[in-house]
């Protein structure tokens, strides 16, 4: 069976024909409610927070987090970016409680430094990794998602996103780019080895109680692969670089995407000394 994100992008592919069929099925609704609740356990917030909901199409696990009871830290506040219009008309037309923004998270996540407590996905982070056109890599998109994200969330703040990868290449560039973000890493299965097998990847952003360590997450469950690759400071002493070298400029990009902002893509040329002009 094909799969959605193989045939069009998901603004093509969620029309208002398919995104109604989505939201009205019964079997959907069942799963996203179970696959959102999954995902409120592994954030394990304990006071009601303000939540960014990623590819949050007509608003069925938006709903999850507005019902959420005070007994489970509820009710939370939620934002909701889609790329799909017919997805947040439909949403509108349900009157969900959460804000709405039409946007592709491919491009950043446009919000101030530190404004969310939290944020989840369901079933959307998987269509990242398919470029619509040939200038525009899923790295790169992947890139700009996680940092912006990175950014986005207060320190000690938390993510979960299920996916679905299409292959282990996909999980692992997926995961990587989080990772290279500066996040706190790990992958959680639930019903591993079955066809309803379902994968989450568990953030953390450094700071708070959680010292960044995604440990202090998923401590004690099972069936969990925990990745850990930022890179550690030896002896305690930064290299020196030098103002204007390949390394300093690939270091200020790398901070401005961090913070949010748009930078140009880097090539083999980026750094380079360009000779005297005659």
């Amino acid at each position: 069976m094909s799969r959605p994100e193989d045939n069009l992008p998901p603004d093509l592919f969620y029309n208002d024909n398919e995104s109604r069929k989505y939201t009205t099925s019964s079997r959907i609704q069942n799963v996203q409610s179970e696959m959102a609740q999954r995902v409120l356990e592994l954030l394990a917030l304990t006071l009601p927070s303000l939540i960014l909901d990623i590819g949050c199409g007509s608003g069925l696990s938006g709903e999850i987090l507005s019902d959420t009871g005070p007994m489970n830290g509820g009710p939370h506040n939620w934002v909701g970016m889609d790329i799909s219009a017919s997805m947040l008309d439909i949403a509108l037309q349900r009157d969900v409680e959460g804000d709405l923004m039409l946007a592709d998270v491919g491009q950043g996540i446009p919000f101030r430094p530190g404004t969310f407590d939290a944020a989840i996905s369901v079933s959307a982070i998987q269509w990242l990794c398919n470029a619509e056109s040939s200038d525009v890599s899923p790295q790169s998109r992947l890139s700009r998602f996680f940092n912006g994200l990175y950014a986005s969330l207060r320190r000690g703040g938390r993510a979960v996103c299920q996916f679905y990868p299409k292959n282990e290449a996909q999980k692992s560039m997926i995961s990587s780019a989080a990772i290279k973000a500066g996040f706190g890493a790990g992958i959680l299965e639930d019903d591993p080895g079955t066809k309803n097998s379902k994968l989450y990847l568990v953030l953390t952003v450094g700071g708070g109680n959680m010292q960044g360590d995604i440990t202090g997450v998923v401590r004690g469950m099972t069936d969990v692969d925990i990745v850990d690759g930022r890179r550690r400071v030896k002896n305690g002493r930064k290299r020196e670089e030098q103002k204007g070298s390949k390394a300093w400029i690939l270091r200020k990009k790398e901070l401005m995407e961090k913070r949010g902002k748009v930078v140009k893509h880097s090539s083999r040329y980026t750094g380079r000394r360009r000779g005297p002009v005659f």
